[in-house]
């Protein structure tokens, strides 16, 4: 009875060892998997804080806040009156 105890306990340590030596192996590769991808996500929050600070200084001059729609509409008949009338002047008609 001893002797068949011990075999099994040897036999249940070494099986135990090998379970704690793969478990270390497996721990090991996901935590350089960790240190990876976590260097991954700086370099990509960089960017994206970049990019952002790139869109709020592009932002002003993109968006005109300050002037309605109507007034932008009106502006923009305007301009093209006004170039229609220079494109007659160029072309020799309404010379007066």
């Amino acid at each position: 009875e001893y002797d068949t105890f011990m075999t099994d306990s040897k036999v249940d340590k070494a099986a135990k060892t090998k379970d704690i030596e793969h478990k270390t192996a497996k721990k090991q590769d996901e935590e350089q998997a960790l240190i990876v991808k976590n260097e991954d996500l700086e370099g990509t929050q960089k960017e994206l804080d970049a990019a952002l600070a790139y869109f709020d200084k592009l932002k002003p001059s993109c968006v005109d806040a300050g002037v309605s729609y109507e007034d932008r509409v009106a502006r923009r008949k305007e301009e093209i009156e006004s170039l229609q009338e220079a494109l007659r002047i160029l072309n020799g008609e309404d010379l007066a």
